[in-house]
């Protein structure tokens, strides 16, 4: 009898940790339907991705959300909606849209950004925007006779400034006395940038250069190599595009490989 009593007692204290473990599981239990714990944990990744801190008051925001979203689904499913077409379309699309994303999120995990990469693309941007770069200040008039009489002017010792604030049609140089800052001279169109390199410090366009906006009267006010950013300030930057340069290819390689009829 003793035996039998401990025997039963045991049976006991097992189904009950076997029932905590159960409910251990579960986040909740609505309408006698067990809502798995698996629901949270996989809510809260997906907040975490976008860089969101999962805190105690958010963990608890994403349990009411899940047991709402349960309540929601029940109600859905009891008067049918998950039997529609329009839904199982819907469904497809969704299925669909995970797996792609899931697709790419491994093809980048197994093709990861090297050091090496980002190296190798900062390298190709400094030479390609290395050099030099231009302070210059321009004069832009419509007619050329008017340019002409504004570099007599200034032969004749006019105020730059002055008489960019005043006639310039350019209007944000202009206000500043027809100062456009430092840039590379690929930043201009062609021939305010030919004009521009043949200059020397300080000096000033003989004729007006024209272009597609008018007559510049144009003034080179300084020189120097061009400043380009540290790698460890746009690393993040590079190793983004390197990141999206590579599923570009994949997503190419997939497409040419398909046979599609």
């Amino acid at each position: 009898m003793k035996n039998k009593l401990v025997s039963g007692l045991a049976l006991a204290a097992f189904l009950g940790g076997m029932s905590a473990a159960a409910v251990a599981q579960n986040v909740a239990i609505v309408n006698g339907k067990a809502v798995p714990l698996a629901r949270v944990e996989a809510l809260s990744q997906q907040v975490e991705r976008t860089g969101r801190p999962v805190t105690p008051e958010v963990q608890q925001q994403i349990k009411d959300e899940v047991i709402a979203r349960e309540v929601f689904m029940q109600e859905a499913q009891k008067q049918g909606i998950d039997r529609t077409a329009e839904f199982k379309n819907q469904m497809e699309l969704a299925r669909q849209a995970i797996l792609i994303r899931e697709l790419f999120a491994n093809h980048e995990k197994i093709n990861p950004v090297t050091d090496a990469e980002i190296q190798a693309e900062y390298d190709k941007f400094a030479a390609a925007n290395g050099g030099q770069e231009y302070r210059a200040s321009h004069i832009l008039v419509e007619k050329e006779s008017e340019a002409q009489t504004i570099i007599a002017q200034l032969k004749k010792g006019g105020n730059f400034e002055e008489i960019a604030k005043k006639s310039s049609k350019d209007p944000g140089s202009g206000a500043r006395g027809g100062d456009l800052d430092w840039a590379p001279a690929n930043n201009y169109v062609a021939e305010f940038a030919t004009a521009l390199a043949a200059l020397s410090k300080g000096q000033l366009t003989e004729t007006p250069v024209k272009s597609q906006f008018g007559y510049h009267i144009i003034r080179l006010d300084d020189v120097r190599a061009t400043e380009l950013p540290k790698l460890e300030d746009v690393k993040p930057q590079v190793a983004q595009q390197l990141k999206q340069q590579k599923l570009v290819k994949y997503q190419e390689a997939l497409r040419t490989k398909a046979k599609i009829e």
